[in-house]
């Protein structure tokens, strides 16, 4: 829903809200048109069921308000002596509509200083849960998500099984534009496996302030664009509708930013004509051929010496071939004794490749060769013609269109660009995008294949590895990459470990606690 039709509804629920309480409000002592003004009336309410008048803000946060709105509605009948199970059942199922049945024919009597502590030991613990999950949820949605590392593509900057956090408020935390949704999980619950959420009706998109602009060569997490499948990684070929913040979550190294032109020679990113520069910690890889000679060959040796992973390896005979390697270790691997020759396989200039954006098959560009292309920003202007038609078709009429409740169709009339029907000589792009790209540049699904990725759909900055677990290790002290745990993603020079410190840090605070209750009871 846009804004406006949200505005609609929320004065709706007013009128609801109004209704359902008015005779409830007077019984409490107040004036029956306090349950008609906006906010104005939670605040009111709040006082009636002997709540914080904090809670309000939790009303209106997207996600925890579909949380708090049964915990409402149960607290409500409960300020009134409506305590048995299945008053709270009813209310609760009837999705607080119960209330009117006890506004307009239940001659109850508020009860002022009801207490709050609840009556069972079942009670305190799901009230100790509701909040819990209520917390968790703030920092989740807001500050701080957990995030797995699933594919090689960032390798050897972020390894497949490094378990990271993800700041929200480095680029500014996006809200959920979910209204409805199950708390703590994304797209799927688990164990059930069904989806997590309602289609519809969805927020606007709306982003909070942050303290950095995205810059060129940070790692960041977005919700893949062009997802459509209902659970990572589906290989049912089914497609379903997927609201952006429901969208799988991918993490690549942003090479490009909104107003830079872009291209890639011979494998590497130039921006502006020139070669971009990495970061010291990025390792760029290729996939390199070759052939080796003598009798003996240690491939165990030659995977622990150049860093080269074994399911990226592969030897038939005298050939081998890498789907990981830098370009660093194999000038080094080629001084090996056993090898013959090496080179980097590469995709010749000019060589169509279908399955490479815009994908269509009409440009002469593949995964090594590919743009010069305009990464579009937020109140700039392109001139439409059939070659900006291919580039930014999907931007017009998805992430500029339907994804904003707008409709918009592209279409071509001879060499004429059709907005809706209607001639466009140029267009405005409404908001920022960013091309995204793994280091592993071989083994990466990135913008390459699917183009540009929106502002709205940027989720956060990885900015910590607080644990990494190699499922190729064998013995479980083995497979905990003890020298990963609480590194930093970002920074110059090799990762430093903190986790020595931690420990540390956590020791002090446990002897400072028994210490603590020691001197408390004597």
């Amino acid at each position: 829903m846009i804004l406006t039709e949200w505005l609609i509804f929320f004065l709706i629920l007013q009128v609801i809200h109004f209704l359902g309480t008015w005779k409830l409000y007077t019984k409490a002592g107040r004036k029956a048109w306090e349950a008609l003004v906006p906010v104005y009336n939670a605040v009111i309410l709040m006082k009636i069921i002997n709540r914080p008048w904090w809670w309000v803000i939790l009303l209106f946060i997207p996600v925890i308000n579909v949380i708090m709105l049964p915990v409402i509605w149960v607290e409500t009948i409960r300020s009134f002596g409506k305590n048995t199970t299945s008053d709270t059942v009813l209310v609760i199922v009837t999705l607080g509509f119960y209330i009117f049945y006890i506004n307009y024919t239940q001659d109850v009597q508020y009860i002022q200083d009801r207490s709050l502590k609840p009556k069972t030991a079942a009670g305190e613990w799901i009230s100790s849960i509701l909040f819990a999950v209520v917390a968790a949820t703030i920092v989740h949605t807001y500050f701080m998500q957990p995030y797995t590392i699933p594919t090689g593509s960032l390798e050897r900057t972020l390894l497949v099984g490094d378990f990271l956090f993800v700041s929200k408020f480095h680029y500014g935390a996006r809200t959920p534009m979910t209204a409805v949704s199950f708390p703590m999980v994304h797209d799927t619950i688990p164990v059930i496996r069904t989806k997590s959420y309602t289609s519809s009706p969805q927020y606007p998109y709306f982003r909070l302030p942050g303290f950095q602009n995205i810059k060129r060569n940070d790692i960041v997490v977005f919700s893949w664009p062009i997802d459509t499948v209902r659970f990572f990684r589906d290989q049912s070929g089914k497609n379903f509708y997927k609201p952006i913040d429901k969208k799988s979550n991918y993490v690549k190294r942003c090479v490009g930013v909104p107003g830079d032109s872009l291209s890639v020679v011979d494998g590497y990113v130039h921006i502006n004509g020139e070669r971009t520069k990495l970061p010291s910690r990025a390792q760029v890889q290729f996939s390199y051929a070759g052939t080796t000679k003598g009798s003996s060959f240690n491939l165990q040796n030659l995977y622990d010496r150049y860093r080269i992973k074994q399911d990226e390896f592969g030897y038939n005979n005298s050939q081998f071939s890498s789907r990981g390697m830098t370009e660093d270790a194999a000038t080094r691997f080629k001084n090996h004794p056993n090898v013959g020759s090496i080179q980097r396989i590469l995709a010749p200039k000019g060589q169509k490749d279908p399955g490479i954006f815009p994908n269509n098959g009409r440009v002469n560009w593949n995964s090594d060769h590919f743009g010069p292309i305009y990464i579009p920003e937020a109140g700039k202007t392109v001139k439409m013609d059939l070659k900006s038609f291919s580039l930014y078709r999907r931007i017009i009429e998805v992430y500029e269109g339907s994804e904003m409740g707008i409709d918009n169709k592209l279409s071509v009339n001879g060499t004429q660009i059709l907005l809706n029907g209607q001639p466009i000589d140029n267009y405005t792009f409404k908001q920022d995008y960013y091309w995204m790209m793994g280091d592993n540049r071989h083994n990466s699904e990135d913008s390459r294949v699917w183009g540009y990725v929106p502002a709205n759909h940027i989720v956060g900055k990885p900015v910590f590895v607080w644990f990494s677990w190699d499922s190729n290790a064998k013995g479980l002290f083995n497979k905990i990459r003890w020298e990963r745990m609480f590194t930093t993603v970002g920074g110059e020079g090799e990762p430093v470990s903190y986790f020595k410190y931690f420990l540390i840090l956590l020791a002090g605070w446990i002897i400072y606690n028994q210490y603590r209750k020691k001197k408390k009871n004597t």
